[in-house]
């Protein structure tokens, strides 16, 4: 058995005692490269967008955040069990590890075939429920239709992603990633500019290009040698396999679906202000972007590694990690701030397409999101070891407070006592996110001190001192 997972073992060996920078270095930085190259992904989709109309671009920014509410499902099952598989990797366990892979891949399945059995039908009440805007309905019908057959296609690349992730694969992350860009950079520009085609070509192009990773993940997945392997015979609803993972990823699930929807509810109360603003909301999340999806590569990468090194009883390795990915993300935060800043003004225009008045409404938002770079960064790292040490229910709670509590409440409170106008979108943004910065990283400073002190140790790895 040794021989069959010598790779593996290699990786474990490497997580668990080489230098930290070096593995941070490793795992995390080809997630954050593809965090940059999804950035320029992202300008160049909505820059095609803009090509067919403005309101093909509000129509494209509202949708996703309903795809993401959907895809909340089999992304928060595969960071839960992600979680649960990287201990039971870290444990040196591989007969568990085969048993929560397999596992999860048949729930994740049954679950894709669940949801286009409910949603293909009921596309278009389903839209209206979540209050779509009626001059965007035309378009979104069908481009929801077809966009869920990517988000059941993303269910099984979620579940292969996390494995490679575990195994410390980061490298072949970015390099299929890469690869669903170039295609879907490819198919978007010939369907939109040679073919002058419409939003659901782009949808179409996406649906494509997702096949690239689902196809190396199947053939992964499935393949002899490996302790991640796939086997049917493996699946097992006990309580130490599904039970775990079902307890562990029910929190990320719906932290990741209250999320989704509490923003489809700040959409929805900002629509007041006309459908444009729906847009510049999620121009100005994808500008920052850069900054965020950086530090999202961090936590994704640390995360495994502080759920692997707990795994095999390695605490103050695990909050090691935290600290450093701590102040790694805090300089991504300050640096790319600045540098988005320095020019907006042209970054704006490639989403804008000359319309001053769509320009200003972005750059207002903006303004105000920029200013939280840093405190998104803390809270993601904090994020990183509530995830990695199993504490997915606090990461819920805070995540749940970020829009129930610090945003929904504030918009509604300015909206109808204030005469504040458009600004209070950026101003409750602002404010939700350096409040959940904080609780975020009070909580998992908490934790990790809990966890020291069950070793004797203080929260930065000294010996605690004899009490009188």
């Amino acid at each position: 058995m040794a021989a069959s997972y010598q790779g593996d073992d290699a990786f474990r060996e490497f997580a668990l005692h080489a230098n930290l920078w070096r593995v941070l270095w490793k795992v995390c930085l080809p997630l954050s490269l593809y965090a940059v190259l999804n950035f320029v992904f992202k300008i160049l989709d909505t820059m095609m967008a803009s090509h067919i109309s403005a309101a093909s671009v509000s129509t494209v920014a509202y949708l996703s955040q309903i795809s993401t509410t959907l895809s909340a499902l089999g992304a928060g099952l595969a960071v839960g069990a992600g979680v649960q598989i990287s201990k039971a990797y870290g444990a040196g366990d591989y007969e568990l590890v085969k048993a929560r892979v397999s596992t999860l891949f048949c729930f994740c399945g049954g679950l894709g075939i669940l949801l286009l059995l409910i949603f293909q039908p009921l596309a278009a009440p389903f839209l209206r429920l979540a209050q779509t805007p009626q001059d965007l309905m035309d378009l979104a019908v069908t481009y929801f239709r077809i966009e869920l057959g990517s988000i059941v296609i993303q269910f099984f690349n979620n579940i292969y992603i996390a494995v490679e992730r575990c195994r410390g694969n980061t490298r072949r992350i970015f390099l299929l990633n890469l690869a669903v860009v170039l295609v879907k950079l490819s198919l978007t520009a010939f369907f939109v500019y040679a073919m002058e085609g419409t939003i659901n070509h782009i949808a179409v192009a996406t649906l494509l290009s997702n096949c690239i990773i689902l196809v190396m993940g199947l053939f992964q997945l499935f393949r002899k040698g490996s302790a991640f392997r796939v086997s049917f015979r493996k699946v097992s609803p006990r309580k130490p396999v599904l039970g775990v993972i079902l307890n562990t990823s029910y929190p990320v699930v719906a932290e990741k679906l209250f999320f989704s929807l509490g923003k489809l509810i700040v959409n929805a109360m900002a629509a007041v202000y006309g459908s444009l603003t729906v847009g510049a909301i999620s121009i100005s999340g994808n500008i920052n972007g850069l900054t965020v999806g950086l530090q999202n590569g961090c936590q994704e990468g640390s995360s495994s590694i502080i759920s692997q090194n707990l795994g095999a009883c390695q605490v103050p390795r695990a909050v090691e990690t935290y600290r450093k990915v701590l102040l790694v993300n805090i300089i991504i935060g300050a640096v790319f701030s600045v540098v988005t800043l320095i020019f907006l003004d042209p970054i704006i225009m490639l989403f804008a397409d000359a319309d001053e008045g769509f320009a200003e409404l972005i750059a207002m938002v903006y303004r105000y999101e920029v200013l939280t770079a840093v405190f998104l960064g803390i809270n993601s790292a904090s994020m990183a070891f509530l995830y990695g040490a199993g504490y997915t229910k606090i990461a819920f709670l805070i995540n749940f407070a970020r829009l129930f509590l610090f945003r929904v409440p504030l918009l509604w409170f300015l909206q109808n006592f204030t005469a504040i106008g458009q600004e209070s979108v950026g101003i409750v943004i602002l404010t939700s996110n350096i409040l959940v910065a904080a609780c975020a990283l009070t909580a998992a400073v908490l934790v990790a001190r809990r966890l020291m002190l069950q070793e004797g140790l203080t929260f930065w790895g000294r010996p605690r001192g004899n009490r009188v």
